[in-house]
């Protein structure tokens, strides 16, 4: 069976030279009484954060599900650069969490819940944002999650250290080039990409934004909703 083959579990304490993980209860019984699995099968470890183990299932019973660690690797990320979404939350969290969800499949590294002046009722666990981008990371055979920051101001934001900032916004003034265009840039620094509200950024952000060095980008043709442009702004990027 190849490793595409394997159920994926998530060991955040995993590291190179183990040679046994103990699945925690709700994986162990995810594996054991969801997917049936047995002594002497294989499964994939992943930490998050690159490294991908191969294991075998050593001990199952009701309380325990231990594993022997075999084959380990260092994956690469997917992505040619660090791609960070600055994105302000929605007053539905199941729109949000579905940005975290299908940013995660695309490979983004970083997710920053974008507090503006217009953001309304952005209520949302993130511990519960974590579970769904760890689900989403095995379900795409990943091996690396992104960081999900706690909530910041634009100001915050506009500090983080990477050498790329692109600024979407709907405002008709000013000028503005496409993402692709910015996309085939390099930028083995990264990349971060700032989406607004519901309402938009308001014309004081978006002045702040340019000022520290963002520059203006489309998206397209058509309004689109927040959670939608961070998936399109994602989508580009991740394809160079």
């Amino acid at each position: 069976m190849t490793n595409a083959q394997l159920p994926s579990f998530y060991a955040p304490q995993l590291a190179a030279g183990h040679s046994s993980h103990q699945l925690n209860p709700e994986a162990a019984r995810h594996a054991l009484q969801v997917l049936r699995m047995q002594v002497g099968q294989a499964l994939l470890l992943t930490n998050g954060q690159g490294l991908l183990a191969q294991a075998t299932i050593q001990v199952a019973t009701k309380k325990e599900c231990t594993l022997s660690i075999g084959h380990t690797q260092q994956v690469p990320h997917s992505a040619s650069r660090p791609i960070a979404i600055a994105i302000s939350p929605v007053k539905n969290a199941s729109r949000f969490e579905w940005f975290v969800e299908k940013a995660t499949e695309l490979g983004v590294a970083h997710i920053f819940p974008l507090q503006c002046q217009r953001t309304v009722g952005a209520h949302f666990r993130l511990d519960r944002l974590q579970g769904v981008a760890i689900s989403a990371m095995l379900q795409s055979q990943q091996a690396w999650l992104p960081t999900l920051h706690q909530p910041m101001g634009l100001a915050q934001v506009l500090a983080q250290p990477f050498p790329q900032k692109l600024l979407a916004h709907c405002l008709a003034t000013g000028t503005k080039s496409s993402l692709a265009s910015h996309a085939a840039q390099p930028s083995p620094g990264g990349v971060l990409l700032l989406v607004g509200p519901e309402g938009d950024f308001t014309p004081a952000e978006i002045e702040m934004a340019l000022a520290a060095g963002c520059q203006a980008i489309s998206l397209g043709n058509t309004r689109l909703r927040t959670e939608t442009a961070g998936v399109v702004g994602a989508s580009v990027l991740s394809l160079v």
